[in-house]
């Protein structure tokens, strides 16, 4: 009979606690901020800045993360420097840096140049581009290559966004290699 009482009074107790929760309202927050945030219009006029009415801007001269400054210009003048001065910072590709800068090649640039740099890639021969030359007709250097990779010329498109510098100083040396065989 105790035993039952005891059952009971557990069941009741556990009956009344579980009832008092509320799921979609907790009972102690411990950042209410952070539960119940503040919204702000997009564009709106704020007191959370300096002059109450627009954002902060970046500081004077700051750079984002990760990029890296190029001296040159996107102009003729800029491409003509970039042809005479600028030099590769690599020394000599490993073998593995070889198989990347191919497979970097073959990916962003054998689709126009073809695989061998002689301008017969796959859109030049559907007659979808004219006008790709052939590396070994063009006098280019590592710094003419690089800045085109970067700029962009002609019906070229900068690689910028797809290549960081060091792979377009990789497909450089790829270029490069591919104009001595011819």
């Amino acid at each position: 009979m105790k035993s039952i009482y005891n059952i009971a009074l557990l069941v009741t107790l556990s009956a009344l606690v579980t009832s008092c929760h509320d799921t979609k309202n907790p009972n102690y927050q411990y950042m209410p901020n952070m539960y119940e945030s503040v919204a702000y219009e997009t564009y709106a006029e704020s007191n959370a800045f300096k002059n109450g009415k627009e954002g902060q801007l970046p500081a004077e001269g700051s750079i984002k993360r990760g990029f890296e400054t190029y001296e040159y210009e996107n102009s003729t003048a800029g491409y003509d420097l970039a042809k005479a001065n600028l030099k590769s910072p690599l020394d000599t590709l490993s073998t593995k840096d070889a198989d990347t800068a191919k497979e970097l090649y073959g990916i962003y640039c054998a689709i126009c140049h073809g695989d061998k740099g002689d301008g017969k890639g796959k859109l030049v021969t559907q007659g979808k581009l004219l006008g790709v030359p052939n590396y070994k007709d063009r006098p280019i250097t590592e710094g003419s290559i690089f800045h085109v990779q970067t700029f962009g010329l002609n019906t070229m498109g900068s690689y910028a966004n797809q290549l960081n510098s060091h792979e377009r100083w990789l497909v450089t040396a790829h270029v490069l290699k591919l104009r001595n065989e011819q």
